[in-house]
């Protein structure tokens, strides 16, 4: 899921910048009073983070979805070769035929086979931009997911940022007092299996 890491990193970028801005602003605006004396500098942000290879790892959700998408490859793998197959079956029957042809029937053969070697190749390019493209839909889905459960919770929790914690971001180090991955993936799960529990469930 790099597409999703990108975009992760991304946010984190940004929440460092306004944090910064915060930050120096407050202090800034609280070295003095208007009698002369200090005030205090409130730093008093709730911050969290989620190891995000532990959620992408341990969400039902994208465990379904892939599951359902390698099947997918699969069918979809098996059938081109299937197909390339039938193909090369035609040109060695045509290879070992052509000597007792005549010369217009090797020309329409040979017009023939090119065609569907033509056919094929598009055939397979076909299948990867359809494959691209739904793994692209996945990782929208599965950002727009996580974001948006992100956002209710940390309403809920009072937090002003949640930061992506991985080998690939910025955060090099953070107390395990402010890592919510556990939380965030029962979380997850828990909506993602009652939305199951819903669609499952016929209407009246």
């Amino acid at each position: 899921m790099k597409n999703l890491s990108i975009v992760l990193n991304v946010i984190l970028l940004i929440a460092v910048v306004v944090l910064y801005v915060l930050f120096f602003s407050g202090k800034s605006a609280g070295v003095k009073s208007a009698s002369g004396t200090s005030d205090s500098l409130n730093l008093d942000y709730k911050i969290a983070y989620i190891n995000s290879d532990t959620v992408l790892k341990y969400y039902d959700y994208l465990k379904v979805n892939k599951d359902q998408m390698e099947a997918k490859t699969k069918k979809m793998d098996q059938d081109y070769r299937n197909r390339a197959m039938g193909l090369q079956n035609e040109i060695n029957a045509y290879q070992q035929n052509v000597s007792s042809m005549t010369l217009g029937q090797a020309r329409a053969a040979e017009e023939d086979l090119t065609k569907k070697q033509q056919n094929l190749q598009m055939y397979q390019q076909t299948l990867t931009q359809q494959l691209m493209q739904e793994e692209a839909k996945l990782n929208k889905e599965l950002y727009d997911r996580v974001t948006a459960f992100l956002k209710d919770y940390a309403s809920e929790k009072g937090l002003v940022m949640v930061l992506k914690f991985d080998p690939s971001s910025d955060v090099m180090y953070g107390t395990s007092a402010l890592d919510i991955t556990k939380d965030v993936i029962s979380g997850l799960n828990t909506k993602y299996q009652a939305e199951q529990t819903s669609a499952a469930t016929p209407t009246k």
